[in-house]
């Protein structure tokens, strides 16, 4: 066996990979549960852009919004 494999690790190593080893899980469970969302909902995210008069007057909106904050 090599040193590597026969050393023990310090407290911080192993926290570091059990914290890694929580996001994944995490990130894991986030995606299932979006899924599930936008099966359910049936919609498609991000939302398509809207088109006509509706969407030429939110957009000079959002532009303003910008323009004074």
């Amino acid at each position: 066996m090599s040193d590597q494999t026969q050393r023990r690790r310090s407290l911080r190593e192993l926290e570091l990979e059990v914290e890694a080893e929580g996001r994944e899980w995490m990130r894991q469970r986030l995606e299932e549960k979006l899924q599930k969302e936008a099966e359910r909902d049936g919609t498609i995210f991000p939302p398509q852009p809207m088109k006509g008069p509706a969407a030429a007057a939110k957009s000079a909106a959002a532009k303003n919004r910008r323009r004074r904050g």
